[in-house]
């Protein structure tokens, strides 16, 4: 957990500084830098759905919903276990999508670094602890960042993308928080289970996360495309 705070301040104060160092220069293009960056996430995500979804849809066809939330399996199983470590290894990567914001001069939101601090923080304790709804959180991740970098990859390659698209990545987010709030909320319900390891402070940090995703995102979404304030990256 220590080495995600070292993380998250190095990159609050590399992007800020980055800001002000690039404030009286001209932005980069970066186009193709930030087209193999975009692939390369997008193709270790699509790969991570598979794996991860898989099972996923073996523990919901066997066990039902519950133990798919409760499961503890997910942190351990021989396939699962590398991926969910990669994940979490994962989240200090995309910290370098600030990076291509910063020197493309491109504006900067709140929800983007937000986002990518929080999640970096809260992946490496859920991780650490092995908390319940871990199997949904990960594979949820990956299966919205697989289609949100498949398409940043595209637009970085200068190809025309119907403006609608990324109208349904963005609701898919929103879906996303939507079902991380839900998983939290029964992982409370069910937390005197023994069998459904949980702790109050991963539900406050759980909870407080996902709602905080889901207001942010729901803003993101009524701002950038109903009230025409231009195309921003949102995460």
């Amino acid at each position: 957990m220590q080495k995600s705070f070292s993380f998250s301040l190095a990159y609050v104060l590399l992007i800020f500084g980055g800001q002000y160092v690039m404030k009286e220069r001209r932005g980069y293009n970066l186009r193709m830098p930030l087209a193999l960056w975009s692939f390369s996430l997008a193709l270790f995500s699509i790969l991570g759905i598979m794996r991860t979804g898989e099972y996923m849809r073996f523990r919901l066809s066997t066990s039902g919903f519950k133990q798919s939330v409760c499961d503890r399996g997910f942190y351990t199983g021989p396939i699962c276990k590398f991926w969910a470590f990669l994940f979490v290894m994962s989240k200090v990567l995309e910290l370098g999508d600030t990076v291509f914001i910063v020197l493309r001069k491109q504006k900067l939101l709140f929800l983007h670094w937000y986002h990518h601090i929080t999640v970096l923080m809260y992946s490496w304790y859920a991780y650490k602890d092995m908390v319940a709804g871990g199997g949904w959180f990960m594979t949820m991740n990956y299966g919205v960042h697989a289609f949100m970098y498949s398409y940043y990859t595209v637009r970085a390659a200068g190809l025309k993308v119907p403006r609608s698209l990324a109208m349904v990545i963005t609701f898919t987010q929103i879906l996303q928080m939507v079902m991380g709030t839900t998983v939290t909320i029964l992982a409370y319900s069910w937390m005197q289970d023994e069998n459904c390891y949980t702790s109050w402070r991963q539900i406050f940090w759980s909870a407080m996360m996902y709602l905080s995703y889901l207001v942010l995102f729901c803003q993101f979404f009524r701002e950038a495309y109903f009230r025409g304030r231009g195309k921003t990256k949102g995460d």
